[in-house]
């Protein structure tokens, strides 16, 4: 499944924009994170377990839990943003 990854605030300023990227169907956002983070350099660094970072599936916030699907954008930002 294709998916196209956003990011913002710091998370935009290491990684860019965003990218897509091909994930296994019924991939949960915390599956996504951790092959983002399985990537080394700065996705590990930026994603990192511990790192506090909210997402948002499609532009509704959500849990790791949630299940991605073909097409979504998953979204990667700090819990505090500036305008």
């Amino acid at each position: 499944m294709k998916l196209r990854l956003r990011y913002f605030a710091s998370i935009r300023e290491a990684l860019g924009a965003g990218e897509s990227i091909e994930v296994a169907e019924g991939a949960t956002v915390a599956a996504v994170r951790d092959a983002l983070i399985a990537r080394g350099g700065a996705h590990a660094t930026v994603l990192a377990r511990g790192r506090a970072l909210r997402s948002a599936l499609d532009q509704v916030l959500c849990d790791e839990n949630a299940v991605v699907v073909d097409g979504s954008e998953l979204a990667f930002f700090p819990p505090v943003t500036g305008g």
